[in-house]
Order: structure tokens, then sequence, then C-alpha cells
């Protein structure tokens, strides 16, 4: 019963992640940049954000979490290699994301709330790189997960 709720608990965390990243790389980006303007488009992009990011230490720190204690519990020389794949892969994640959040939002943040329109977009940019990275890494650890035996 431990793994599966361990396992459910991986798998939503992971879910939610890459499909908000890819909600947010793939729709909400291109929408907001067809429809408004940098003084309404950047703080859309601070609120979306500040909420984003906070549910994503959550879902961060469960994968984390989880994943740690699958890994421990099978034995880290017994574990397939696709678990070391996702392992190291979502601690690169997990360090993007820790730089995205701690990093370049407080900047971004702080752009729009001077009204300094061009650094917020060049702090933005950085961030939106940061989210693709993240995807492609993403990516990887579905392609680690499905080839784990």
């Amino acid at each position: 019963m431990l793994r599966q709720t361990l396992l459910l608990l991986h798998l939503l965390s992971a879910i939610t992640w890459l499909g908000g990243m890819f909600f947010a790389y793939f729709c909400l980006r291109p929408a907001a940049v067809q429809v408004l303007a940098p003084p309404q488009r950047l703080p859309l992009w601070v609120a979306t954000f500040d909420r984003f990011l906070r549910y994503m230490a959550l879902a961060v720190l469960l994968l984390l979490a989880t994943g740690t204690t699958m890994f421990v519990q099978v034995g880290v020389a017994n574990a397939p290699p696709g678990w070391h794949a996702m392992a190291t892969l979502g601690v690169i994640m997990a360090a993007v994301y820790a730089y995205l959040y701690a990093a370049l939002f407080p900047k971004l943040r702080a752009h729009c709330e001077a009204a300094a329109w061009p650094a917020a977009a060049q702090v933005l940019n950085r961030m939106r790189q940061g989210v693709a990275l993240n995807l492609v890494l993403g990516g990887l650890v579905v392609l680690a997960a499905v080839s784990a035996r």
C-alpha cells in the first residue's frame, strides 16, 4: 500500500509539473503575446508565476521525496538504469526550478513593480528558456520511466 501511495503522489506531481509547463509555454505564452501589450502581459506573468511556482514547490518536493523513498526501498544498486536516469534528470530539473523561483522570479516581480518593461521582458525570456529546458528534461524523464525495468 505504501508503494502505491508513493507512486501515485510521484506521478500526480510529475503530471502537474509537466502539464503546467506545457500549458504555460505552448498555450498561455502565445495567447498573451497575441492579445496583450507588455505593460499588461508582464504583470499577468508575475501573477501566474506567483501561483504556479508556489504550487510547483510542493510538486517538486513531493517528487524528490517520493522518488528518493522508492529508490531507497529498492536499493540503489538494485534500481533499474532508468531510475538512475530519472533521479539524475529530476535533480537537474529541481535545480532549474529553484533558480527560476529564487533568482529570476523576484527580478521579474521587481522590474514589473518598477514598470521597467524591457528589463522585465529580458528576465521573462530567461525564465522561458528555463521552462523550455525543463520541458525537454521532463520528456527525457518520461522516456527513462518507460524504459525502466
